[in-house]
């Protein structure tokens, strides 16, 4: 079995319920032609070198499978036949490609990927607390720093009693 690469451009007016059904049916075409699907990797809008079919933009899609000749014919009919494909490009990547071994590193990535997450939630968890704790200190320092600006507040007045009994001394 071979593995190839299939670059794909559709419309990118088309939104993602519309874009949908094309990669629906790019994908019930593998078990059909025995081929297996290793990935669609969406790459988003992106700017095309020069307008191809009066558009500017394109959404950009990388389609990774292994299968024979026919699996491939199959998939660029129905690309020339679909408009809401401007251009689409097939490249074999692997002459005698190893659909277990790629199997394996799939689901390797995919373990990776959820430590990676576990790690990440671990993390944002960590975060949140130690801000919750910031937070909590600086709420405590602030309550003790304000009766202490309090009893300055109030020695900073001058004392009423006090100027007054000056004010008599000066006028004897």
């Amino acid at each position: 079995m071979r593995r190839y690469e299939t670059i794909v451009i559709l419309d990118s007016d088309l939104s993602e319920e519309e874009r949908a059904p094309v990669f629906e049916r790019v994908t019930s075409l593998f078990p059909q032609y025995s081929g297996f699907l290793v990935g669609i990797d969406e790459w988003g809008v992106k700017k095309l070198a020069y307008e191809i079919k009066k558009k500017p933009r394109g959404f950009y899609a990388r389609i990774d499978f292994c299968g024979h000749g026919d699996l491939v014919g199959e998939i660029e009919r129905f690309f020339r036949i679909d408009d809401r494909i401007l251009k689409f490009m097939t490249v074999l990547l692997e002459e005698n490609a190893d659909v277990e071994r790629i199997k394996e590193e799939i689901a390797e990535k995919e373990k990776q990927a959820a430590e990676a997450a576990a790690a990440q939630a671990a993390r944002e968890t960590a975060v949140e607390t130690e801000a919750e704790a910031a937070k909590e200190t600086a709420v405590e320092a602030e309550a003790e720093a304000a009766p202490e600006t309090s009893d300055a507040a109030t020695s900073d007045e001058p004392d009423v009693a006090s100027e007054t009994q000056e004010e008599t001394t000066e006028e004897e």
